[in-house]
Protein backbone atom coordinates (compact mmCIF):
# COMPACT_ATOMS: atom_id res chain seq x y z
CA UNK A 1 0.00 0.00 0.00
CA UNK A 2 1.33 3.00 -0.64
CA UNK A 3 0.08 7.46 0.27
CA UNK A 4 -1.51 9.82 -1.91
CA UNK A 5 2.06 11.54 -1.86
CA UNK A 6 3.61 8.25 -2.44
CA UNK A 7 1.59 7.60 -5.60
CA UNK A 8 1.90 10.86 -7.07
CA UNK A 9 5.84 11.17 -7.01
CA UNK A 10 6.23 7.39 -8.08
CA UNK A 11 3.54 8.08 -11.04
CA UNK A 12 5.08 11.55 -12.04
CA UNK A 13 9.27 10.04 -11.87
CA UNK A 14 7.80 7.31 -13.79
CA UNK A 15 6.49 9.73 -16.50
CA UNK A 16 9.60 11.38 -16.86
CA UNK A 17 9.68 14.30 -14.50
CA UNK A 18 13.43 14.48 -13.01
CA UNK A 19 13.36 18.00 -10.73
CA UNK A 20 10.69 18.80 -8.07
CA UNK A 21 11.62 22.82 -7.71
CA UNK A 22 9.85 24.75 -4.95
CA UNK A 23 10.60 25.93 -0.86
CA UNK A 24 9.40 22.81 1.60
CA UNK A 25 7.05 23.21 4.00
CA UNK A 26 4.33 22.04 6.16
CA UNK A 27 1.55 20.84 4.15
CA UNK A 28 4.57 19.60 1.44
CA UNK A 29 6.02 17.81 3.81
CA UNK A 30 3.95 14.26 2.72
CA UNK A 31 5.32 15.18 -0.81
CA UNK A 32 8.99 16.39 -0.28
CA UNK A 33 9.17 13.04 2.14
CA UNK A 34 8.57 10.78 -0.71
CA UNK A 35 10.95 12.78 -3.44
CA UNK A 36 13.59 12.20 -0.53
CA UNK A 37 13.06 8.60 -0.81
CA UNK A 38 12.37 8.41 -4.55
CA UNK A 39 16.36 8.87 -6.47
CA UNK A 40 14.42 9.30 -9.82
CA UNK A 41 13.36 12.93 -8.75
CA UNK A 42 16.05 15.38 -7.79
CA UNK A 43 14.40 18.20 -5.27
CA UNK A 44 15.87 21.47 -5.63
CA UNK A 45 15.14 23.48 -3.04
CA UNK A 46 15.06 27.74 -4.13
CA UNK A 47 15.26 30.51 -2.15
CA UNK A 48 11.92 32.19 -4.05
CA UNK A 49 8.83 30.03 -5.58
CA UNK A 50 9.10 32.27 -8.66
CA UNK A 51 12.37 30.82 -9.57
CA UNK A 52 10.86 27.28 -9.12
CA UNK A 53 8.32 28.00 -12.01
CA UNK A 54 10.31 29.61 -13.96
CA UNK A 55 12.80 26.88 -13.52
CA UNK A 56 9.95 24.52 -14.54
CA UNK A 57 8.68 26.33 -17.74
CA UNK A 58 12.25 26.43 -18.69
CA UNK A 59 12.12 22.44 -18.58
CA UNK A 60 9.26 22.01 -20.01
CA UNK A 61 10.15 24.28 -23.21
CA UNK A 62 13.66 22.55 -23.60
CA UNK A 63 12.11 18.85 -23.26
CA UNK A 64 8.62 18.82 -24.18
CA UNK A 65 7.79 16.75 -21.13
CA UNK A 66 5.95 18.01 -17.50
CA UNK A 67 7.76 20.54 -15.62
CA UNK A 68 7.00 20.23 -11.66
CA UNK A 69 7.25 22.79 -9.13
CA UNK A 70 5.58 23.30 -5.65
CA UNK A 71 4.50 25.90 -3.42
CA UNK A 72 3.23 25.29 0.32
CA UNK A 73 0.18 26.77 2.14
CA UNK A 74 -0.92 30.36 0.89
CA UNK A 75 2.32 33.11 0.10
CA UNK A 76 4.16 29.90 -0.95
CA UNK A 77 2.36 28.91 -3.56
CA UNK A 78 0.82 32.69 -4.27
CA UNK A 79 4.94 33.50 -5.23
CA UNK A 80 4.47 30.97 -7.97
CA UNK A 81 1.80 32.71 -10.00
CA UNK A 82 4.57 35.27 -12.24
CA UNK A 83 6.48 32.18 -13.36
CA UNK A 84 3.72 29.65 -14.36
CA UNK A 85 2.07 32.74 -16.24
CA UNK A 86 5.15 32.75 -18.10
CA UNK A 87 4.74 29.10 -18.60
CA UNK A 88 0.75 29.66 -19.69
CA UNK A 89 1.88 32.10 -22.38
CA UNK A 90 5.07 29.87 -23.49
CA UNK A 91 2.62 27.10 -24.10
CA UNK A 92 4.61 25.26 -21.60
CA UNK A 93 3.37 22.01 -19.88
CA UNK A 94 3.95 22.66 -16.00
CA UNK A 95 2.32 20.75 -13.21
CA UNK A 96 2.09 23.12 -9.93
CA UNK A 97 1.67 20.99 -6.95
CA UNK A 98 0.17 23.46 -4.33
CA UNK A 99 -0.69 22.92 -0.68
CA UNK A 100 -3.06 23.75 1.43
CA UNK A 101 -4.33 24.27 5.34
CA UNK A 102 -5.85 20.69 6.97
CA UNK A 103 -9.03 19.73 5.04
CA UNK A 104 -11.55 20.35 8.00
CA UNK A 105 -9.91 23.94 8.39
CA UNK A 106 -11.28 25.03 4.41
CA UNK A 107 -12.81 27.63 3.92
CA UNK A 108 -13.13 29.20 7.71
CA UNK A 109 -9.93 31.43 6.78
CA UNK A 110 -7.72 30.07 8.55
CA UNK A 111 -4.24 30.76 8.86
CA UNK A 112 -2.49 31.25 5.20
CA UNK A 113 -5.19 29.96 3.91
CA UNK A 114 -6.13 30.73 0.01
CA UNK A 115 -8.55 29.90 -1.84
CA UNK A 116 -5.84 28.25 -5.16
CA UNK A 117 -8.35 26.68 -7.25
CA UNK A 118 -10.07 30.16 -7.36
CA UNK A 119 -6.47 32.09 -7.39
CA UNK A 120 -5.40 29.88 -10.32
CA UNK A 121 -8.53 30.15 -12.62
CA UNK A 122 -7.09 32.56 -15.18
CA UNK A 123 -3.41 31.01 -15.34
CA UNK A 124 -3.90 27.23 -15.39
CA UNK A 125 -6.11 24.85 -17.93
CA UNK A 126 -6.93 22.82 -14.36
CA UNK A 127 -7.05 24.04 -11.35
CA UNK A 128 -8.65 21.71 -7.99
CA UNK A 129 -7.94 20.37 -4.92
CA UNK A 130 -8.14 16.76 -3.29
CA UNK A 131 -10.36 16.86 -0.22
CA UNK A 132 -9.87 12.98 -0.18
CA UNK A 133 -7.66 9.48 -1.66
CA UNK A 134 -10.54 8.37 -2.93
CA UNK A 135 -9.90 10.75 -5.88
CA UNK A 136 -6.43 9.83 -6.68
CA UNK A 137 -5.25 8.85 -9.73
CA UNK A 138 -8.16 10.63 -11.24
CA UNK A 139 -7.13 13.80 -10.48
CA UNK A 140 -3.60 13.54 -11.12
CA UNK A 141 -4.52 12.17 -14.34
CA UNK A 142 -6.76 15.24 -15.14
CA UNK A 143 -4.09 17.73 -14.07
CA UNK A 144 -0.99 16.33 -16.08
CA UNK A 145 -3.53 15.28 -19.28
CA UNK A 146 -4.75 18.96 -19.44
CA UNK A 147 -0.83 20.04 -19.01
CA UNK A 148 0.14 18.33 -21.58
CA UNK A 149 -2.75 17.97 -24.23
CA UNK A 150 -3.25 22.36 -23.72
CA UNK A 151 0.59 22.72 -23.83
CA UNK A 152 -0.28 24.93 -20.27
CA UNK A 153 -0.62 25.06 -16.83
CA UNK A 154 -2.05 22.16 -14.41
CA UNK A 155 -2.57 23.08 -10.57
CA UNK A 156 -3.23 20.37 -8.49
CA UNK A 157 -3.79 21.23 -4.52
CA UNK A 158 -3.02 18.71 -1.74
CA UNK A 159 -3.78 19.55 1.49
CA UNK A 160 -1.38 18.03 4.25
CA UNK A 161 -3.45 15.88 6.25
CA UNK A 162 -4.53 14.76 2.64
CA UNK A 163 -0.91 14.21 1.00
CA UNK A 164 0.19 11.45 3.83
CA UNK A 165 -3.28 9.40 3.04
CA UNK A 166 -3.15 5.15 2.21
CA UNK A 167 -4.98 4.48 -0.74
CA UNK A 168 -7.14 1.92 -0.95
CA UNK A 169 -6.24 -1.70 -1.54
CA UNK A 170 -7.66 -1.49 -5.16
CA UNK A 171 -5.86 1.79 -6.07
CA UNK A 172 -4.83 1.53 -9.60
CA UNK A 173 -1.65 3.31 -10.89
CA UNK A 174 -2.26 6.22 -12.88
CA UNK A 175 -2.43 5.63 -16.44
CA UNK A 176 -1.61 9.01 -18.45
CA UNK A 177 -2.82 9.93 -22.04
CA UNK A 178 -0.74 9.92 -25.09
CA UNK A 179 0.56 12.57 -27.32
CA UNK A 180 -2.06 13.48 -30.30
CA UNK A 181 -0.33 12.94 -33.70
CA UNK A 182 0.20 15.44 -36.00
CA UNK A 183 -1.77 16.83 -38.92
CA UNK A 184 -2.06 18.72 -42.05
CA UNK A 185 -4.87 21.12 -42.89
CA UNK A 186 -7.77 19.73 -44.38
CA UNK A 187 -7.61 19.76 -48.80
CA UNK A 188 -9.84 22.68 -48.80
CA UNK A 189 -8.01 25.22 -46.53
CA UNK A 190 -4.53 23.80 -49.21
CA UNK A 191 -5.96 24.74 -52.11
CA UNK A 192 -7.27 28.51 -51.61
CA UNK A 193 -3.97 29.16 -50.25
CA UNK A 194 -1.88 27.39 -52.80
CA UNK A 195 -4.16 29.30 -55.61
CA UNK A 196 -3.60 32.66 -53.84
CA UNK A 197 0.67 32.00 -53.34
CA UNK A 198 0.37 30.91 -57.27
CA UNK A 199 -0.99 34.01 -58.66
CA UNK A 200 0.96 36.56 -56.00
CA UNK A 201 3.93 38.43 -57.56
CA UNK A 202 5.68 38.84 -53.98
CA UNK A 203 5.19 36.93 -50.94
CA UNK A 204 7.14 37.07 -47.61
CA UNK A 205 7.22 34.53 -44.70
CA UNK A 206 6.92 35.71 -41.32
CA UNK A 207 8.14 32.23 -39.56
CA UNK A 208 7.44 30.96 -35.97
CA UNK A 209 8.54 28.72 -33.27
CA UNK A 210 5.95 26.56 -34.39
CA UNK A 211 7.65 25.79 -37.56
CA UNK A 212 10.97 24.83 -36.14
CA UNK A 213 10.72 20.77 -36.38
CA UNK A 214 10.24 21.91 -40.10
CA UNK A 215 13.26 23.41 -41.30
CA UNK A 216 13.62 21.61 -44.42
CA UNK A 217 9.80 22.41 -45.47
CA UNK A 218 9.89 26.25 -44.64
CA UNK A 219 13.31 26.65 -46.62
CA UNK A 220 11.72 24.94 -49.40
CA UNK A 221 8.80 27.11 -49.00
CA UNK A 222 10.90 30.04 -49.40
CA UNK A 223 12.95 28.48 -52.44
CA UNK A 224 9.40 27.98 -54.37
CA UNK A 225 8.66 31.11 -53.99
CA UNK A 226 11.42 33.18 -53.49
CA UNK A 227 10.24 34.44 -50.12
CA UNK A 228 12.19 36.71 -47.89
CA UNK A 229 11.58 34.75 -44.54
CA UNK A 230 11.45 37.10 -41.40
CA UNK A 231 11.92 35.18 -38.46
CA UNK A 232 10.43 36.04 -35.00
CA UNK A 233 12.74 35.47 -31.79
CA UNK A 234 11.66 31.93 -30.91
CA UNK A 235 12.11 30.93 -34.69
CA UNK A 236 15.94 32.02 -34.19
CA UNK A 237 16.65 28.74 -33.14
CA UNK A 238 16.51 25.91 -35.54
CA UNK A 239 16.03 28.54 -38.60
CA UNK A 240 18.72 31.06 -38.39
CA UNK A 241 21.52 29.39 -39.13
CA UNK A 242 22.35 28.39 -43.31
CA UNK A 243 19.10 29.88 -43.87
CA UNK A 244 19.36 32.03 -47.33
CA UNK A 245 16.35 33.59 -46.67
CA UNK A 246 16.03 34.73 -43.27
CA UNK A 247 15.98 38.53 -43.03
CA UNK A 248 16.20 38.87 -38.74
CA UNK A 249 13.48 39.99 -36.79
CA UNK A 250 10.35 42.52 -36.69
CA UNK A 251 9.37 44.62 -33.98
CA UNK A 252 11.01 46.89 -31.96
CA UNK A 253 14.04 44.40 -31.52
CA UNK A 254 13.70 44.14 -35.53
CA UNK A 255 15.36 45.57 -38.26
CA UNK A 256 15.24 47.39 -41.58
CA UNK A 257 15.36 45.17 -44.38
CA UNK A 258 12.58 42.58 -42.05
CA UNK A 259 10.34 45.90 -42.29
CA UNK A 260 10.72 46.17 -45.39
CA UNK A 261 10.29 42.17 -46.86
CA UNK A 262 6.75 42.45 -45.28
CA UNK A 263 5.69 46.29 -46.28
CA UNK A 264 6.96 45.08 -50.39
CA UNK A 265 4.80 41.89 -49.99
CA UNK A 266 1.54 41.58 -51.74
CA UNK A 267 1.03 38.52 -49.96
CA UNK A 268 2.10 37.91 -46.57
CA UNK A 269 2.22 33.90 -44.66
CA UNK A 270 2.15 33.49 -41.29
CA UNK A 271 3.84 30.26 -40.47
CA UNK A 272 3.42 28.66 -36.78
CA UNK A 273 3.46 31.29 -35.45
CA UNK A 274 1.33 34.02 -33.04
CA UNK A 275 3.77 36.98 -33.11
CA UNK A 276 1.35 39.62 -30.89
CA UNK A 277 2.28 43.29 -32.22
CA UNK A 278 -0.70 44.36 -34.00
CA UNK A 279 1.45 47.90 -35.38
CA UNK A 280 4.27 45.89 -36.81
CA UNK A 281 1.49 43.97 -39.47
CA UNK A 282 1.41 46.09 -42.90
CA UNK A 283 -1.92 47.16 -44.01
CA UNK A 284 -3.95 46.00 -47.19
CA UNK A 285 -2.21 42.98 -47.63
CA UNK A 286 -2.95 38.97 -48.45
CA UNK A 287 -2.64 37.82 -45.30
CA UNK A 288 -2.64 33.70 -45.05
CA UNK A 289 -2.00 32.07 -41.45
CA UNK A 290 -0.50 27.95 -40.95
CA UNK A 291 -1.61 27.82 -36.80
CA UNK A 292 -2.06 24.13 -35.35
CA UNK A 293 -4.29 25.94 -32.98
CA UNK A 294 -7.57 27.65 -34.40
CA UNK A 295 -7.99 30.83 -31.80
CA UNK A 296 -4.92 31.61 -32.86
CA UNK A 297 -6.14 32.70 -36.53
CA UNK A 298 -7.00 36.38 -37.45
CA UNK A 299 -6.58 37.50 -33.54
CA UNK A 300 -3.30 39.57 -34.39
CA UNK A 301 -4.23 40.55 -37.90
CA UNK A 302 -7.21 40.40 -40.52
CA UNK A 303 -6.77 36.86 -42.02
CA UNK A 304 -8.28 36.03 -45.54
CA UNK A 305 -6.95 32.39 -45.48
CA UNK A 306 -6.48 29.79 -43.16
CA UNK A 307 -4.83 26.74 -42.50
CA UNK A 308 -5.67 24.77 -39.04
CA UNK A 309 -3.20 22.18 -38.76
CA UNK A 310 0.72 21.09 -37.67
CA UNK A 311 3.08 22.74 -40.03
CA UNK A 312 4.94 20.20 -40.89
CA UNK A 313 2.68 17.71 -42.22
CA UNK A 314 0.60 20.76 -43.99
CA UNK A 315 3.76 22.10 -45.74
CA UNK A 316 4.64 18.71 -47.08
CA UNK A 317 0.94 19.06 -48.55
CA UNK A 318 1.03 22.40 -49.65
CA UNK A 319 4.33 22.16 -51.68
CA UNK A 320 3.81 20.11 -54.27
CA UNK A 321 0.66 22.85 -55.51
CA UNK A 322 2.73 25.16 -55.44
CA UNK A 323 4.44 26.84 -59.03
CA UNK A 324 8.16 27.64 -59.36
CA UNK A 325 9.89 29.95 -61.33
CA UNK A 326 9.02 33.69 -59.93
CA UNK A 327 11.79 36.28 -60.00
CA UNK A 328 13.95 36.62 -57.21
CA UNK A 329 13.73 40.46 -57.44
CA UNK A 330 11.60 40.81 -54.06
CA UNK A 331 13.91 38.61 -52.32
CA UNK A 332 17.60 40.14 -53.06
CA UNK A 333 16.14 43.66 -52.02
CA UNK A 334 15.22 42.65 -48.49
CA UNK A 335 18.24 40.59 -48.38
CA UNK A 336 20.09 43.96 -49.35
CA UNK A 337 18.93 45.80 -46.64
CA UNK A 338 19.19 43.32 -44.04
CA UNK A 339 22.90 42.85 -45.32
CA UNK A 340 23.51 46.57 -44.92
CA UNK A 341 21.90 46.88 -41.58
CA UNK A 342 23.75 43.93 -40.07
CA UNK A 343 27.84 45.21 -41.29
CA UNK A 344 26.59 48.40 -39.66
CA UNK A 345 25.77 47.13 -36.45
CA UNK A 346 28.74 44.87 -36.12
CA UNK A 347 30.78 48.09 -36.82
CA UNK A 348 29.74 48.99 -32.52
CA UNK A 349 31.07 45.17 -31.92
CA UNK A 350 34.71 46.19 -32.44
CA UNK A 351 36.50 47.61 -29.32
CA UNK A 352 38.26 50.30 -31.01
CA UNK A 353 35.23 51.55 -32.46
CA UNK A 354 35.03 54.88 -30.17
CA UNK A 355 38.34 55.65 -31.10
CA UNK A 356 38.11 55.77 -34.86
CA UNK A 357 37.28 59.18 -35.99
CA UNK A 358 33.58 58.21 -36.78
CA UNK A 359 33.33 56.84 -33.10
CA UNK A 360 34.28 59.52 -31.48
CA UNK A 361 31.94 61.97 -33.31
CA UNK A 362 28.81 59.07 -32.12
CA UNK A 363 30.35 58.78 -28.64
CA UNK A 364 30.48 62.24 -27.58
CA UNK A 365 26.58 61.81 -27.64
CA UNK A 366 25.88 58.21 -27.09
CA UNK A 367 28.99 57.38 -25.00
CA UNK A 368 30.71 60.07 -23.58
CA UNK A 369 32.12 57.81 -20.08
CA UNK A 370 33.68 55.33 -22.79
CA UNK A 371 31.76 52.65 -21.34
CA UNK A 372 31.17 49.07 -23.02
CA UNK A 373 28.90 48.82 -25.88
CA UNK A 374 26.40 45.66 -25.01
CA UNK A 375 26.70 45.02 -28.55
CA UNK A 376 30.32 43.97 -27.82
CA UNK A 377 29.76 41.90 -25.23
CA UNK A 378 26.84 39.89 -27.09
CA UNK A 379 29.10 39.44 -29.69
CA UNK A 380 31.42 37.97 -27.42
CA UNK A 381 29.61 35.72 -26.45
CA UNK A 382 28.19 34.61 -29.90
CA UNK A 383 32.23 33.76 -30.88
CA UNK A 384 32.80 31.87 -27.82
CA UNK A 385 29.80 30.06 -26.78
CA UNK A 386 29.80 26.82 -27.46
CA UNK A 387 27.66 25.13 -30.36
CA UNK A 388 24.75 23.71 -27.74
CA UNK A 389 24.87 26.57 -25.39
CA UNK A 390 21.18 27.42 -23.72
CA UNK A 391 20.98 31.37 -23.92
CA UNK A 392 18.50 32.66 -21.87
CA UNK A 393 17.85 36.29 -21.84
CA UNK A 394 16.34 38.76 -19.57
CA UNK A 395 13.08 40.90 -20.62
CA UNK A 396 14.43 44.49 -22.25
CA UNK A 397 17.33 45.09 -23.77
CA UNK A 398 19.40 42.37 -22.81
CA UNK A 399 17.20 40.79 -25.68
CA UNK A 400 17.50 42.90 -28.08
CA UNK A 401 21.74 42.68 -27.88
CA UNK A 402 20.93 38.56 -27.79
CA UNK A 403 18.57 39.11 -30.94
CA UNK A 404 21.08 41.13 -32.63
CA UNK A 405 24.50 39.56 -32.36
CA UNK A 406 23.85 36.01 -31.25
CA UNK A 407 23.58 33.16 -33.95
CA UNK A 408 21.58 30.52 -33.02
CA UNK A 409 23.96 27.91 -34.61
CA UNK A 410 24.10 24.34 -34.03
CA UNK A 411 21.95 22.82 -31.67
CA UNK A 412 22.05 26.29 -29.53
CA UNK A 413 18.92 27.17 -27.62
CA UNK A 414 17.18 29.95 -26.44
CA UNK A 415 14.80 30.89 -23.76
CA UNK A 416 13.52 34.27 -22.50
CA UNK A 417 9.43 35.48 -21.16
CA UNK A 418 8.93 36.53 -24.58
CA UNK A 419 5.14 36.51 -24.51
CA UNK A 420 4.75 37.76 -20.84
CA UNK A 421 7.53 40.01 -20.69
CA UNK A 422 8.47 39.51 -17.30
CA UNK A 423 11.88 40.52 -15.49
CA UNK A 424 14.35 38.58 -13.75
CA UNK A 425 13.39 35.38 -15.71
CA UNK A 426 17.04 34.73 -17.38
CA UNK A 427 18.84 33.76 -14.23
CA UNK A 428 15.75 30.81 -13.30
CA UNK A 429 15.32 29.48 -16.27
CA UNK A 430 19.22 29.14 -16.65
CA UNK A 431 18.94 27.26 -13.56
CA UNK A 432 16.22 24.58 -14.84
CA UNK A 433 18.46 24.39 -18.22
CA UNK A 434 20.90 23.04 -16.44
CA UNK A 435 19.51 20.44 -13.71
CA UNK A 436 18.72 18.90 -16.92
CA UNK A 437 22.37 18.84 -17.82
CA UNK A 438 25.12 20.15 -15.87
CA UNK A 439 27.53 19.26 -18.73
CA UNK A 440 25.99 21.62 -21.31
CA UNK A 441 26.83 25.33 -21.64
CA UNK A 442 23.91 27.46 -19.93
CA UNK A 443 24.44 31.18 -20.29
CA UNK A 444 22.12 33.78 -18.72
CA UNK A 445 21.89 37.01 -20.30
CA UNK A 446 20.94 39.23 -17.38
CA UNK A 447 20.33 42.73 -17.22
CA UNK A 448 21.29 44.41 -13.87
CA UNK A 449 17.66 44.99 -12.67
CA UNK A 450 16.11 41.70 -13.57
CA UNK A 451 19.27 39.61 -11.81
CA UNK A 452 18.80 42.15 -8.53
CA UNK A 453 14.80 41.35 -8.49
CA UNK A 454 16.06 37.59 -7.59
CA UNK A 455 19.29 38.21 -6.50
CA UNK A 456 19.04 35.38 -3.76
CA UNK A 457 18.74 32.11 -5.92
CA UNK A 458 22.09 32.46 -7.31
CA UNK A 459 23.21 30.65 -4.50
CA UNK A 460 20.99 28.07 -5.73
CA UNK A 461 23.19 27.65 -8.13
CA UNK A 462 26.63 27.04 -6.01
CA UNK A 463 23.74 24.77 -3.79
CA UNK A 464 23.02 22.41 -6.13
CA UNK A 465 26.27 22.43 -8.27
CA UNK A 466 24.61 24.39 -11.39
CA UNK A 467 27.75 25.54 -13.36
CA UNK A 468 25.53 27.97 -14.93
CA UNK A 469 27.44 31.69 -16.52
CA UNK A 470 25.41 34.33 -15.77
CA UNK A 471 26.28 37.87 -17.84
CA UNK A 472 25.39 40.94 -16.33
CA UNK A 473 25.14 43.66 -18.96
CA UNK A 474 25.46 46.29 -15.96
CA UNK A 475 24.48 49.71 -17.11
CA UNK A 476 22.96 51.11 -14.04
CA UNK A 477 19.31 51.45 -15.54
CA UNK A 478 15.49 50.16 -16.49
CA UNK A 479 16.83 50.25 -19.87
CA UNK A 480 14.01 49.47 -22.30
CA UNK A 481 12.00 51.65 -20.14
CA UNK A 482 14.68 54.47 -20.19
CA UNK A 483 14.19 54.34 -24.15
CA UNK A 484 10.20 54.04 -23.86
CA UNK A 485 10.27 57.68 -22.24
CA UNK A 486 12.54 58.75 -24.42
CA UNK A 487 10.38 57.83 -27.56
CA UNK A 488 8.20 59.45 -26.10
CA UNK A 489 9.88 63.11 -25.58
CA UNK A 490 10.10 62.19 -21.34
CA UNK A 491 13.57 62.53 -19.66
CA UNK A 492 14.08 59.66 -18.02
CA UNK A 493 12.93 58.86 -14.62
CA UNK A 494 13.30 56.43 -11.70
CA UNK A 495 15.38 53.86 -14.16
CA UNK A 496 18.51 54.48 -12.37
CA UNK A 497 19.72 52.03 -10.58
CA UNK A 498 21.57 52.16 -7.53
CA UNK A 499 23.33 48.61 -7.67
CA UNK A 500 26.06 47.25 -5.59
CA UNK A 501 29.88 45.77 -7.30
CA UNK A 502 27.80 42.76 -8.51
CA UNK A 503 30.57 40.60 -9.31
CA UNK A 504 31.88 41.28 -5.78
CA UNK A 505 28.31 40.19 -4.57
CA UNK A 506 28.29 36.93 -6.17
CA UNK A 507 32.05 36.46 -5.13
CA UNK A 508 30.24 36.88 -1.47
CA UNK A 509 27.20 34.11 -2.82
CA UNK A 510 29.72 31.29 -3.65
CA UNK A 511 30.22 32.06 -7.27
CA UNK A 512 32.95 33.41 -9.26
CA UNK A 513 32.90 36.84 -9.41
CA UNK A 514 34.52 38.89 -12.69
CA UNK A 515 33.97 42.11 -13.79
CA UNK A 516 34.82 44.42 -16.37
CA UNK A 517 34.96 47.82 -17.44
CA UNK A 518 37.24 48.40 -20.49
CA UNK A 519 36.74 46.82 -23.85
CA UNK A 520 40.33 45.94 -24.18
CA UNK A 521 39.57 43.65 -21.11
CA UNK A 522 36.04 42.18 -22.63
CA UNK A 523 36.99 39.10 -25.16
CA UNK A 524 39.24 37.45 -22.55
CA UNK A 525 37.29 37.91 -19.56
CA UNK A 526 33.85 36.10 -21.49
CA UNK A 527 36.49 33.15 -22.79
CA UNK A 528 37.55 32.36 -18.96
CA UNK A 529 33.96 33.13 -17.68
CA UNK A 530 32.58 30.40 -20.42
CA UNK A 531 35.97 28.09 -19.63
CA UNK A 532 34.99 27.84 -15.87
CA UNK A 533 32.48 24.51 -15.33
CA UNK A 534 31.35 26.16 -12.02
CA UNK A 535 29.01 28.81 -11.08
CA UNK A 536 30.63 32.12 -12.47
CA UNK A 537 28.94 35.51 -12.76
CA UNK A 538 30.63 38.23 -15.24
CA UNK A 539 29.31 42.04 -14.90
CA UNK A 540 30.34 43.80 -17.43
CA UNK A 541 29.43 47.56 -16.83
CA UNK A 542 27.98 48.68 -20.30
CA UNK A 543 27.02 51.96 -21.74
CA UNK A 544 23.41 53.02 -20.11
CA UNK A 545 22.76 55.12 -23.74
CA UNK A 546 23.07 53.13 -26.08
CA UNK A 547 19.97 53.27 -28.29
CA UNK A 548 17.92 50.44 -30.28
CA UNK A 549 16.38 51.94 -32.75
CA UNK A 550 12.92 50.51 -34.11
CA UNK A 551 13.57 49.34 -37.74
CA UNK A 552 11.06 51.92 -38.77
CA UNK A 553 11.54 54.94 -36.47
CA UNK A 554 8.92 58.14 -37.42
CA UNK A 555 9.37 61.50 -36.99
CA UNK A 556 7.93 61.29 -33.69
CA UNK A 557 9.96 59.18 -32.33
CA UNK A 558 12.90 61.17 -33.32
CA UNK A 559 11.60 64.47 -32.24
CA UNK A 560 10.98 62.84 -28.77
CA UNK A 561 14.36 62.04 -28.48
CA UNK A 562 15.50 65.09 -29.16
CA UNK A 563 13.70 66.42 -26.81
CA UNK A 564 14.09 64.21 -24.13
CA UNK A 565 17.95 64.30 -24.60
CA UNK A 566 17.66 68.14 -24.07
CA UNK A 567 15.66 67.90 -21.04
CA UNK A 568 18.07 65.31 -19.41
CA UNK A 569 20.79 67.83 -20.49
CA UNK A 570 19.51 70.82 -19.01
CA UNK A 571 18.53 69.07 -16.02
CA UNK A 572 21.92 67.27 -15.22
CA UNK A 573 22.96 70.52 -15.42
Amino acid sequence: MSTVAEMTVDALATYGVTSAWGVVGDALNPITDAIRRDERIEWIGVRHEEVAAFAAGAQAQLTGRLGLCMGTVGPGSIHLLNGLYDAKKSHAPVLAICGQVPTEEIGSSFFQEVNNDVLFSDVAVFAQTVTSANQMPQLLEQAVNAAMAHQGVAVLTIPGDVGGLELGKDARAPQFAPAPAESAAPQTQLAGAAKVLNEAETVTLLVGQGAREARAEVLQLADRLQAPMVLTLKAKEGLEEDNQFQVGQTGLIGNPGAAKALDDADVIFLVGTDFPYRDWYPEGKTVIQLDMRAEHIGRRTQVQHALVGHVCPTLQALLPELTGGRSDKHLHKALKSYSSWVDRQHRLTDPDHDRSLLGKIRSIADNPDERIRPEAVAAALNRHAASDAIFTSDTGMSTVWLSRFITLSGRRRLLGSYNLGSMANAMPQSLGAQALDRDRQVIACCGDGGLMMLLGDLRTAVTYDLPATFVVFNNGRLGMVKLEQEQGGLPEFGTQLDNPVIAAVATAMGLKGLRVTSPDDLDEAVKEALATRAPVLLEVVTNPDEVSLPPKPTVGEAWGFAIAKSKEIIESR
